[in-house]
């Protein structure tokens, strides 16, 4: 039994009394769609069965290649989020003001797991988002990027997730090592085998280029329907597996791909994006922060 199985074994157990006593709040309240509440999506990143660790050397993971590798970045955007009802009616959150509505999650932040909104009070049976920045935000001047999305803000200097050089946004950014990968022009030549995948590309602005946009559409009637009611918040768990960046509908080996940026490439990564989310569960009637 792998250590995240016995995780989740005994996290469904404390989950299954808070749901139980969560579900017959939120049951006993009449939706008011005037009303609004707090929804979010967690995003939890793990590596195939096991839970994320940055730079472990002692026990890497494998890919379907048999590859060993370390994972010691990863970043993506979140945006346009939309749930929708049993009856097909769609609420889409509005895109300004941007810092309520584009999330940059970072792997070694848990603080940054949440995309947290507010949607009109209803039960929501599907959640999709966007990997990445849409393209018309991508175009739009200064004063429209800020937040999460001002590329001359200390974060992208930083952490580099916006191409100066192609004016674009970096919209997913997963590196690491593997002793696989060489050390000439092909590979790494620092000697250091690190490997660098950074996806975007949103179109181009006047003329056709990569376009790396995803939309990720989740069901939740298998593991929980979201409740969004006034006063409480409803939270929809995703696992995300980073192994499927390599073991998605696309498999490809570290060492002949060991860097993939703005190249043809780049658009088999990114069909990957869309095998990484699961849900788990959705936790419903919450009050505080400290239950999820």
């Amino acid at each position: 039994m792998t250590n995240l199985i016995k995780w989740k074994m005994m996290a469904w157990i404390g989950l299954f009394m808070l749901t139980v006593v969560s579900c017959k709040k939120v049951e006993s309240l009449d939706i008011d769609s005037t009303k609004t509440g707090d929804f979010s999506i967690e995003f939890d990143n793990l590596v195939g069965d096991y839970g994320l660790q940055f730079n472990n050397t002692n026990k890497p993971y494998i890919n379907a290649k048999g590859e060993a590798f370390t994972v010691s970045r990863v970043q993506y955007y979140i945006s346009n989020i939309k749930v929708k009802k049993a009856d097909g009616s769609e609420y889409a959150v509005p895109q300004d003001p941007v810092e309520e509505s584009y999330f940059l999650v970072y792997g070694d932040n848990r603080g940054s797991r949440f995309a947290k909104v507010k949607v009109p009070e209803g039960d929501y049976t599907q959640v999709s988002f966007v990997l990445g920045v849409d393209s018309a935000r991508s175009t739009m001047g200064l004063d429209a990027r800020t937040g999460v999305l001002d590329p001359t803000t200390g974060d992208h200097e930083t952490q580099g997730m916006y191409w100066g050089w192609n004016s674009g946004y970096i919209f997913f950014k997963f590196e690491g090592n593997s002793p696989v990968i060489s050390d000439d022009q092909q590979g790494d030549p620092t000697g250091r085998k690190q490997f660098k995948y950074h996806i975007g590309g949103f179109g181009g602005y006047n003329a056709p280029t990569l376009n790396n946009i995803k939309t990720i559409t989740i069901d939740l009637t298998k593991a929980g329907v979201a409740q969004v009611r006034a006063g409480y918040r409803s939270n929809v768990h995703l696992f995300v597996d980073l192994m499927k960046v390599f073991n998605g509908t696309h498999t490809f080996s570290i060492a002949e791909h060991p860097n993939v940026m703005f190249s043809e490439y780049s658009q088999y990564i990114a069909d990957n994006f869309l095998d990484m989310f699961t849900h788990d569960h959705t936790e419903n009637g919450v009050t505080s922060e400290d239950q999820l």
